[in-house]
């Protein structure tokens, strides 16, 4: 559960905190949760932060030093944090990493995540290229309607799956793909290519709408996420289908939230979600 509106809220907060910071040292608790690069950790130190970055559901901290840039790539998984101020962690047991930062508006960035299915990166940018390849398809923020509607029309799989295939598309994951599903009238279980390209579009405006009020509402706080300063999300308050199974269809069409059970629960309205 941090989706791409979770991690675009962090990313924003982060830059307008740390960037032009001085990473004075960084802490790592324990060596398992750097996934690659924990001989380069000591290069970090004394470079300065440049920008955040985000990639799909993970965050990368360009850092630079004498002419040359690397980054500090975070991943959050199911329960992942990044915080500025140490009163906001749920426990200090899953307490990651601390990196201590100077000439900045904060001192100290923690990586807090209890369930450890997110892990720490740190990449040349050489390697960073190479993550992002294997990682990572099109980002919903930024690609254009035509090509997205050329992608799922050359999937013959269930479009809700294809929303979820990281590879494919970044960053969505269940509770944004019901959702943009529900407000575009598409069945989750519709088969991409069949669907014509005038739904497409639409689902393809939906996304973004969706995607952009998500993050202006600071994300959704389903289970532990916050922001680096605290705050939590309030766009779970405006879910129309995800979790509401039973609850009458917010379109007003008479029929009730059902939910089918497979990879991942899918939450849609009979009536108003056509194959």
């Amino acid at each position: 559960m941090p989706e791409l509106p979770e991690i675009e809220v962090v990313r924003r907060h982060l830059k307008s905190r740390i960037v032009g910071a001085t990473i004075k040292d960084i802490w790592i608790g324990r060596k398992d949760i750097v996934r690659q690069g924990l001989a380069s950790l000591s290069w970090y130190r004394d470079a300065s932060i440049a920008e955040i970055l985000r990639f799909g559901k993970s965050l990368a901290m360009e850092c630079q030093r004498n002419g040359e840039s690397r980054f500090l790539v975070a991943e959050l998984g199911m329960t992942g944090l990044l915080l500025c101020d140490p009163r906001f962690l749920p426990s200090e047991k899953h307490r990651h990493m601390v990196m201590h930062l100077a000439n900045g508006n904060q001192s100290e960035v923690h990586y807090w995540n209890a369930r450890r299915f997110g892990r720490l990166s740190l990449l040349t940018h050489r390697e960073l290229q190479d993550y992002r390849q294997r990682r990572f398809g099109i980002d919903p923020l930024n690609v254009s309607e035509d090509i997205f509607v050329s992608l799922i029309k050359g999937v013959r799989g269930r479009i809700k799956s294809l929303l979820l295939h990281q590879q494919k598309i970044a960053g969505i994951g269940n509770i944004y793909a019901n959702e943009m599903l529900f407000r575009a009238g598409i069945h989750p279980y519709s088969r991409g290519s069949r669907l014509s390209a005038k739904r497409i579009r639409k689902l393809y405006h939906c996304m973004l709408d969706l995607l952009g009020e998500a993050i202006e509402k600071g994300g959704s706080s389903i289970r532990d996420f916050q922001a680096p300063d605290g705050r939590t999300g309030t766009f779970q308050n405006q879910h129309q289908v995800y979790q509401r199974a039973g609850q009458n269809c917010a379109n007003g069409c008479g029929t009730v939230i059902r939910v089918l059970r497979a990879e991942r629960s899918s939450f849609f309205c009979s009536r108003c979600q056509k194959r």
